[in-house]
């Protein structure tokens, strides 16, 4: 098979050929039909996330079907269509598994990161990591939704907010711009807050019924006129973007925070206080969440904006995302 592996941290992707792997016992292999391309990849490039052992394959938004299955796996065959996404297997065993937390396992696995991922033309992953991808959905819109799909239609339905509820989206890119048709979806009254007054156009044909330029007006300021938010869905990954909005908390509202800044972010707790209102964060999900994101994607015709390079383009695709440039997901088809 072909693989685009990093030779060593820090290294350019080298495109090889590499014996197809064979799954072990709680294993399925996976033929991929597509691969998405996440800035969370650069823990891998980079070597930042501790544990990576090189040569290493990237990729947890892998879309495909399973082409063999390991002994002792129940309830998956092959030729079934699979996700699989950042959690990558868990362990059942620690306290966080005995009480059905997979995502806080102590001894998570983690796609692409922990072991080869799907940047190639297979992949082997535990069998708990699988989820099941809808008919209608094709491997290119499915990949995204593994990785910024689950984490903000996850990070939404674990809020208090009710449908007719004030939502805001902070950010308008790679994961808001899933934030928006899911808050819409869910009937939220749903505000698009941006820097780019250019996405208006994108925001309201996403869903949004309100799009506020945070270049021009103060976005805390215009949630209050709008009655405060219950949720703020904070996307983009800038902490003074998140910090300006934190003031459009509501009574009992909430920021929900899934984009990660460089910086801390600082929070009024007067304001806190004074609306028992909190900002908190959310990572992502396990597979069954996955397969719930898919699903209800699926149902309401919710998909990403993406970009698709052929595998020999991995270079120019993983520098299209790094470098801010892409609208807004990369996909690798191999």
């Amino acid at each position: 098979m072909r693989a685009a592996v990093l030779p060593e941290a820090g290294a350019e992707l080298q495109l090889v050929e590499r014996e197809i792997p064979e799954p072990d016992s709680d294993e399925v292999r996976v033929e991929v039909d597509a691969c998405g391309i996440c800035h969370s990849d650069a823990y891998a490039k980079e070597g930042t996330y501790p544990g990576i052992s090189y040569p290493h394959v990237p990729g947890h938004e892998i879309a495909g079907r399973i082409d063999a299955v390991g002994t002792d796996v129940e309830g998956w065959s092959t030729g079934d269509r699979v996700g699989v996404g950042w959690h990558g297997g868990h362990c059942f065993t620690c306290d966080a598994c005995r009480r059905g937390d997979f995502l806080q396992c102590e001894n998570g696995e983690i796609t692409g990161i922990t072991y080869d991922g799907g940047y190639a033309e297979y992949t082997t992953v535990p069998s708990e990591a699988l989820a099941a991808i809808p008919d209608e959905l094709a491997a290119v819109n499915a990949a995204p939704l593994l990785c910024a799909g689950v984490t903000t239609y996850n990070a939404l339905r674990n809020t208090d907010a009710q449908p007719g509820d004030l939502v805001a989206v902070q950010g308008v890119g790679g994961l808001g711009h899933l934030g928006i048709q899911y808050a819409h979806a869910a009937g939220f009254e749903t505000v698009a807050l941006s820097r780019s007054s250019d996405k208006a156009d994108l925001a309201r044909e996403l869903g949004a019924d309100h799009f506020v330029d945070a270049s021009t007006e103060d976005p805390a300021e215009r949630l209050q006129e709008l009655g405060g938010a219950d949720v703020i869905l904070g996307t983009a990954p800038s902490s003074d973007a998140i910090e300006s909005t934190l003031g459009g908390i509501g009574t009992d509202g909430s920021a929900v925070l899934v984009g990660v800044p460089g910086k801390p972010v600082r929070v009024d707790v007067q304001n806190l206080v004074g609306t028992r209102g909190s900002v908190e964060g959310w990572a992502s999900g396990h597979a069954r969440d996955s397969q719930d994101t898919l699903e209800f994607s699926s149902l309401r015709e919710i998909t990403p904006k993406i970009e698709t390079y052929p595998l020999d383009d991995v270079a120019e695709a993983y520098d299209r995302m790094i470098e801010n440039e892409a609208r807004f997901r990369v996909v690798l088809e191999p």
